[in-house]
């Protein structure tokens, strides 16, 4: 919901140009947060691969992304602060 909303605002004629980070607030690890759409998909987690052998770009120069100006210049307001509020909203719904 938030991702479509977010994607609208950002091609109105009048939003100001410019880069958008699109993200909620969490602030969590890449395997923390397959863990709990694991968890909450009632899926196993992903096996662990050790950080030795991971060679991909992603990985070894992923970041944080900011979504300040996505908040202050677009005015978004996020529906679902959280992974775990997108999750809750879905897990009620339903989707799995």
């Amino acid at each position: 919901d938030d991702l479509a909303a977010i994607a609208l605002r950002a091609l109105a004629p009048d939003t100001p140009p410019g880069v958008y980070n699109a993200a909620d607030d969490t602030e969590m690890k890449m395997a923390d947060w397959l863990d709990l759409v694991a968890d909450f998909s009632g899926l196993p987690r992903p096996p662990r691969v050790p950080r030795s052998q991971i060679t991909s770009m992603f990985t070894t120069e992923s970041r944080r992304l900011d979504n300040e100006r996505l908040k202050t210049v677009l005015g978004f307001t996020l529906r679902y602060r959280t992974v775990e509020e997108g999750l809750m909203h879905e897990q009620a719904l339903g989707i799995d």
